[in-house]
């Protein structure tokens, strides 16, 4: 249970636009490092020079960028799709299980497929907080490969989450009821009018829209009765008339033969529905400490006078007063996403596009992407850290900050490390040329460098000249060895785990 605070500011000021007088460089890296992963000088001059409206439409594009399908997927599904009369007629149990662990392996490699080109995608500064958006939508939205199971159905998952995670909400609730990963997840697929399956409503109420305690068990029975029937296959979804339940249900003390969708138009309808998706922001982005659901009052009722439209939403909530606020500054504990992509931008690297070097890390930080504990998906805060994902944590900065040895890679590695840079990729770890730019700025350029642009606090005068002095100090044949030591130290340190 994460410790509740009185925001610094009463409502009716927090939500105010930040005076333009206040928006400067420290105020331009805060957004930066928290709608995306890393403030680079060239992205805070940027902002500088635009302001924080003109920013935020370019953060927030009315047009989302796609994520193309990876090919490997349509590959394994053809693949996948010739096992299944192989299954059906294997001679033996064996032969069987033989068919079963190809088809696992090839969904386990979709879906690492599926998570490298993300995080590729998501390591372009110039889509950054798009993508971290969707990872927040999919932190509300949450479905798990493990259950799923169909690298395919995740990838169709997230690809609503993107299309529709800057239109109305609840035409985005209603696309992922659609979603077959979440009739997987939450068992919609084994709903009928004879045996409702209230997994989904009860999310759909608890966890998509309204919060606990804004709904009764009798609602959640009458609304599972609406989606009945909703089915999903090969060819997309479909709704099976059969198995439907087309009786009047009461729901919020309404009685209608109400559906699927007219239930979601009922749920944003009730009071909790305009704060709770903000409610859930300020958990994602702002604090780790529960805000009261009335300080969002302001906030709220501004989204739902317009149609809860999440662009406008995220405008809004950015550049208000009290998400610049001092409180909130430098003391949020980065995800292990965060701080893998954080470390990418800041070393000006591209994502390493191998498994064991980019996915295993998340893992061993507490992130395993497209895996999320349960239902309530990531918790997050001071629960990223502890001795094991902290040691994680520094092996990577390591590992980053280290020459790469590709003779330690295997023939399909290496061959994916080709691939990679036959697309432009190729600056996997600071290399000797990327260590000499970085030192051709001169001990106090370096200092200057790690303080400001890679630690989110305002260190000392006596820290800055330790750094100094440590970097002037040996031999020049010896600067570029002292600049990488003093880059990992810093990438290794308390002040950088936050933003």
């Amino acid at each position: 249970m994460t410790p509740s605070a009185t925001p610094p500011l009463p409502p009716e000021q927090a939500w105010q636009p930040l005076p333009s007088s206040a928006w400067d460089a420290d105020a331009a890296r805060h957004l930066l490092r928290r709608t995306g992963w890393a403030a680079r000088p060239d992205d805070v001059a940027r902002a500088l020079r635009d302001g924080l409206p003109a920013t935020l439409e370019r953060l927030f594009p009315a047009t989302p960028p796609t994520l193309a399908r990876p090919a490997y997927l349509d590959l394994a599904a053809q693949r996948i799709q010739a096992i299944a009369p192989l299954k059906r007629d294997a001679p033996t149990p064996e032969e069987r299980q033989v068919l079963d662990r190809e088809q696992r392996d090839l969904e386990r490699n979709g879906a690492v497929e599926f998570s490298l080109r993300w995080l590729e995608a998501a390591a372009d500064p110039t889509r950054s907080a798009y993508e971290k958006w969707i990872l927040f939508l999919s932190d509300l939205y949450v479905v798990s490969m493990e259950k799923v199971n169909r690298a395919d159905w995740m990838y169709r998952h997230f690809d609503i989450l993107r299309a529709q995670g800057n239109g109305p909400a609840p035409a985005l609730t209603k696309a992922v009821s659609r979603s077959p990963a979440m009739i997987s997840y939450l068992d919609l697929n084994r709903s009928s009018k004879r045996a409702p399956n209230e997994n989904f409503a009860r999310e759909l109420f608890e966890l998509f829209v309204l919060g606990e305690g804004n709904y009764t068990e009798d609602d959640i029975k009458q609304a599972a009765r609406a989606f009945a029937g909703y089915r999903y296959g090969d060819r997309g979804f479909r709704f099976s008339e059969r198995d439907a339940d087309f009786g009047e249900k009461n729901i919020f003390g309404q009685s209608r033969k109400f559906t699927g969708d007219e239930v979601i138009d009922l749920a944003y309808a009730q009071p909790a529905a305009a704060t709770f998706l903000p409610r859930e922001m300020a958990r994602f982005y702002l604090t780790d400490q529960t805000i009261p659901a009335d300080f969002f009052a302001p906030l709220g009722e501004f989204w739902r006078l317009g149609g809860f439209e999440l662009r406008d939403l995220c405008k809004r909530f950015f550049s208000s007063t009290i998400f610049f606020h001092p409180a909130y500054r430098a003391n949020f504990i980065k995800s292990p996403v965060h701080y893998q992509l954080g470390l990418v931008q800041d070393l000006g690297l591209d994502v390493l596009p191998l498994p064991r070097t980019t996915l295993q890390p998340l893992r061993q930080m507490g992130q395993n992407l497209l895996y999320p504990p349960n239902v309530r998906g990531w918790v997050g805060g001071r629960l990223w850290i502890n001795s094991s994902t902290l040691a994680a944590r520094r092996q990577l900065a390591i590992t980053l900050c280290s020459p790469f040895d590709e003779e330690r890679l295997n023939a399909d590695e290496k061959l994916e490390l080709a691939v990679a840079r036959d697309a432009g990729r190729s600056r996997f770890t600071v290399d000797e040329d990327r260590i000499r730019a970085f030192t051709s700025l001169g001990p106090e350029g370096v200092a200057d460098r790690l303080c400001d642009f890679f630690l989110p606090v305002r260190v000392s005068d006596d820290y800055r000249r330790t750094l100094v002095d440590y970097l002037s100090r040996g031999p020049a044949s010896d600067f570029e060895d002292r600049a990488r030591r003093a880059t990992i130290a810093i990438l290794q340190s308390p002040e950088y785990q936050l933003c």
